[in-house]
């Protein structure tokens, strides 16, 4: 059932890893920036695709791992508490930095682009750790398949409008002046978020 899942926890810290700076949030903004709206939002497609990949990979993977073996569950729980706390620190010393990070440019055809957003995401093995620590600890063992569809589709609509925000974002030069003028203030934002968010994890009782 799907009130037995913790959608806000799941949600809320799927949401402050799409909107946190990274970079896949740099790619879009360095390539909106440059080769314009349309480039960006193509970038931002690639990036959701491998996202939507993690996801999957990580609902019915982690689902079949929990069943054979219990200590998994705890491993990546812990593992991803440390992960998030680990982006809360990069966060934080983002945010005493007067030096903001560059946006990566990506150049070429459409079709290009949107492989070099979905190579980019689908490499990082960090968010298979992310997207696995947040379903161990939001979705019971025995949640049925019509429960994981639609946190699959919850967190990938919630990352598909998050990118593709970003795209019409930077495609404006007064949006990223602003952006560029409050970074530091972001980063802090977003360190107590992560911090947070690990904090949740690590003290939630598991039924």
């Amino acid at each position: 059932m799907i009130e037995d899942v913790n959608l806000s926890v799941i949600l809320l810290a799927a949401l402050i890893a799409s909107a946190s700076p990274g970079p896949a949030t740099l790619a879009i903004a360095g390539t909106s920036m440059a080769s314009g709206r349309r480039a960006g939002l193509v970038l931002a497609s690639g990036i959701t695709t491998g996202s939507l990949v993690w996801s999957v990979s990580a609902a019915f993977g982690l689902g079949a791992l929990m069943l054979a073996n219990a200590w998994v569950f705890e491993v990546i729980r812990y593992f991803g508490a440390a992960y998030l706390m680990f982006l809360a620190y990069k966060s934080a010393r983002s945010a005493l930095s007067p030096e903001a990070s560059q946006p990566r440019q990506i150049k070429g055809a459409l079709g290009h682009i949107f492989s070099k957003g979905f190579a980019l995401h689908i490499t990082n093995p960090k968010a298979i750790l992310f997207f696995g620590s947040l379903y161990a600890i939001g979705i019971p063992h025995s949640a049925s398949l019509l429960t994981l569809a639609t946190v699959i589709l919850a967190v990938g609509l919630q990352s598909f409008v998050i990118f593709h925000a970003y795209a019409l974002l930077f495609s404006s030069a007064a949006s990223t002046r602003t952006y560029l003028r409050l970074r530091r203030w972001f980063e802090g934002v977003f360190a107590l978020a992560f911090g947070a968010a690990s904090l949740k994890i690590v003290t939630a009782r598991l039924q």
